[in-house]
């Protein structure tokens, strides 16, 4: 993808901090970060969401998330850290490049992940769960 900005961090087009990389994934810290030593895991191959990724693509994606959050846990100590993927636009995808936070947080630094929480109506949550199960 000639215009995609986590492809042009790939090839070398563009720097970056890296902080892991190996055949399939690259990781590196976040050029504007929540906090200090916010990492973003990416495939190194252009897919644009979860669902684009193959399951052995995506199983190692996760598992490169799970390495770098056990570093930042480790080395930096915060208090904790989120883990956040949005995709599409509806989730705040900004870059068309599946990408993966994370993201090392403390109690004081005002950072917050809110939502207004919604109610199912009697019997809604037995329908979705229909829905949901539908397939698998």
């Amino acid at each position: 993808m000639d215009d995609c900005i986590f492809c042009k961090i790939i090839s070398g087009k563009i720097p970056c901090t890296k902080i892991y990389e190996d055949n399939e994934v690259l990781s590196f810290l976040d050029i504007s970060p929540a906090n200090k030593g916010h990492t973003l895991v990416i495939p190194k191959k252009h897919y644009e969401t979860l669902n684009d990724i193959p399951e052995k693509e995506a199983t190692k994606l996760m598992q490169t998330v799970q390495k770098i959050a056990k570093i930042i846990d480790k080395n930096l100590k915060p208090d904790g850290y989120n883990i956040l993927m949005s995709n599409k636009p509806a989730a705040e995808q900004v870059i068309n490049h599946a990408h993966i936070h994370v993201m090392p947080r403390y109690k004081t630094d005002n950072f917050k992940l809110s939502w207004t929480h919604k109610k199912y109506e009697e019997g809604e949550m037995e329908k979705v769960k229909e829905k949901l199960t539908k397939g698998l």
